[in-house]
């Protein structure tokens, strides 16, 4: 980070190949949308690059900091959406002799996709931290700017509530 605030460009490179793919990650499980999600990134790339010298190892960790930037502008972006995006197509079935476990696993993806929708944005944010990237409890909280047990609490709420829109689904019969 002292590299890319003294502009060094071939830091910031660095930089961006080692924590982009998550910060994508990151925002497709928030915002639902690859293209937004790359906008975000970018954007959240961006504000590295111009507040690089506000950074202060002392503070946070570089991804703490950078997954703050991250979640701030995904929540940002679904605070201001008015528009709700089209449910995805569904997948053309697999002619792989392991078909079946193709579908069956695609179809528990859009279930659990479903169910994600159903989450707040916070309750996104602090499941794709802590299971899709690995965040520790600690690491998801001050990337959400909560205290520990603010975090754990708002991560036992979402398990909670996913559970329950899973179950719904499933009782349901419509995974689609």
């Amino acid at each position: 980070m002292v590299e890319v605030s003294a502009r060094q460009q071939h830091a910031f490179r660095i930089l961006m190949q080692r924590h982009m793919p998550r910060a994508l990650r990151v925002a497709q499980r928030i915002v639902r949308d690859p293209a937004e999600a790359d906008d975000i990134g970018q954007e959240a790339l961006l504000r590295v690059w111009s507040h690089a010298a506000s950074f202060d190892p002392k503070v946070a960790k570089f991804t703490t900091w950078f997954y703050r930037i991250v979640l701030n502008l995904t929540f940002d972006r679904t605070r201001r959406r008015s528009f709700h995006p089209l449910d995805e197509a569904g997948e053309v079935p697999d002619t792989a002799p392991h078909a079946a476990e193709s579908m069956i696993a695609a179809e528990e993806h859009r279930m659990l996709q479903r169910a994600m929708a159903n989450l707040s944005d916070r309750q996104r944010g602090a499941i794709a931290l802590f299971y899709v990237e690995g965040l520790s409890g600690q690491e998801a909280a001050e990337a959400m700017n909560l205290s520990a047990k603010a975090f754990e609490s708002l991560l036992g709420r979402a398990r909670a509530a996913l559970r329950e829109s899973v179950q719904k689904i499933q009782d349901t019969g419509s995974f689609a």
